[in-house]
């Protein structure tokens, strides 16, 4: 009989037990109780989204990435989350007639794929290796220049009030989901002079980049963060190529308040915001999550959703990250398992992922499978990273587990992986 209790260290949700209730009902109250900010909270808003919020935004992310040059609140449009947000720029900047491929590393998150295949990308999307670096470029662009030989561009339609591009590039450069790779300056910066080239637009999914508890920098003060892909777009080689630029960073509010909020934010050149807050589905309906921006434009504002951050959000989830890669390296690196980089050095300074190794002789699904059924823990088989009709040969993905431990208390952590480990003795004859 499988154990009573199940554990689920496959889910990439945040744990409800961190969800800043009261802080959410506070502004919920401070809002509420304002008719001047309550009254258009409750109306359709801006396409654009609440302006308070915008501002606070760029001000905010100013600050968190130490930029250079000020954000204006005209770089930024409110959505409702990331997914939500991709859908609309795929609507707004893309058509099957033009745009040739969707391109992402291999593995990559995979509820992503229904929404480009939703777009009319069902038989387009295309699998690029991932090295320690993040996605392979000079593997990028090889495949890039092959399409163009393959398939001739075709000349962009008829639509003189949107831009749209010849590809799409999808990546999570900080801490990426399943394998946690952070990509270095060097690489952000040959991916935007490729994606000029070849008339690309990353869609930069910047949701983990908050979720870090690496060192300080200088100071002693701030988590170091790498400037965003947006931010390379901005400067690199004296600015974008033309007025929309090659980037768009999807930002969202579900990682580091709560998903159900459904608030994120876009980033991009003033044009590019433009076109992508007048989708139609915005200018019918307003702006996405116009009460809940309010709400959280309020802690934004009264500096609670900081102190979350660094009081709450970072302390908990590096225990947990430090509490899982103990129980890994106790009950599973003896079995042959191993960390998606060196064993002995490996260290998780973000994000929600452990990506794991499983000896060559175990496959993956079987191993989930057995977790499942005989040990009542959930993990996810690496496969199900794999992109569709398109997965690149030799990635050994039949070989790989994805361990979240976003979800579950650390003090779960080791009962939940020494079930895993008794399924891979088993499987491996160990006694």
């Amino acid at each position: 009989m499988p154990p009573a209790s199940a554990l689920n260290l496959s889910r990439g949700w945040p744990a409800f037990d961190l969800f800043p209730i009261q802080l959410l009902q506070n502004a919920a109250v401070s809002v509420l109780s304002n008719p001047v900010i309550a009254e258009p909270g409750l109306g359709y808003g801006p396409d654009e989204g609440h302006f308070e919020l915008r501002k606070n935004i760029a001000d905010w992310l100013g600050g968190k990435y130490s930029l250079p040059r000020t954000v204006g609140a005209e770089r930024i449009c409110i959505s409702g989350g990331a997914s939500q947000n991709l859908a609309c720029v795929l609507q707004v900047f893309t058509d099957p007639r033009h745009t040739r491929y969707v391109w992402m590393v291999e593995p990559i998150y995979h509820l992503v794929f229904g929404i480009f295949q939703d777009a009319g990308f069902y038989d387009r999307l295309r699998a690029v290796p991932e090295d320690e670096d993040g996605i392979d470029v000079d593997s990028l662009e090889r495949a890039l220049q092959q399409s163009t030989i393959d398939h001739p561009p075709v000349a962009a339609p008829d639509r003189p009030y949107r831009k749209t591009y010849t590809h799409i590039i999808y990546c999570v450069p900080a801490f990426s989901n399943p394998s946690g790779t952070t990509m270095p300056l060097s690489r952000r910066e040959a991916l935007v002079r490729l994606a000029r080239k070849y008339d690309a637009l990353i869609v930069s999914d910047d949701v983990y980049d908050f979720l870090n508890w690496g060192p300080p920098d200088a100071t002693g003060s701030e988590i170091t963060r790498l400037p965003r892909i947006v931010d390379v777009d901005r400067d690199l080689d004296g600015g974008p190529a033309d007025l929309f630029g090659n980037c768009v960073s999807n930002g969202s509010f579900s990682k580091i308040v709560a998903p159900g909020c459904r608030v994120g934010w876009a980033e991009g050149t003033p044009e590019f915001i433009r076109d992508l807050s007048a989708a139609g589905s915005s200018h019918s309906g307003g702006a996405p999550s116009q009460l809940m921006s309010t709400f959280i434009n309020d802690m934004l504002e009264n500096g609670s959703l900081d102190r979350h951050i660094y009081e709450t959000l970072l302390p908990a989830y590096s225990r947990r990250a430090h509490a899982l890669t103990a129980a890994i390296r106790q009950h599973l690196l003896p079995l042959g398992v191993t960390f998606a980089s060196d064993s002995e050095t490996y260290t998780v300074l973000g994000g929600y992922f452990i990506w794991l190794k499983l000896p060559t002789s175990l496959d993956a699904n079987e191993t989930t499978e057995i977790a499942l059924k005989e040990q009542n823990l959930v993990v996810a088989q690496g496969e199900l990273f794999a992109v569709p009709e398109n997965n690149l040969p030799g990635n050994e993905l039949k070989h790989r587990l994805r361990l979240c431990f976003a979800w579950e208390k650390e003090e779960k952590f080791d009962e939940a992986v020494e079930r895993l480990s008794h399924v891979i003795r088993t499987a491996l004859g160990c006694t």
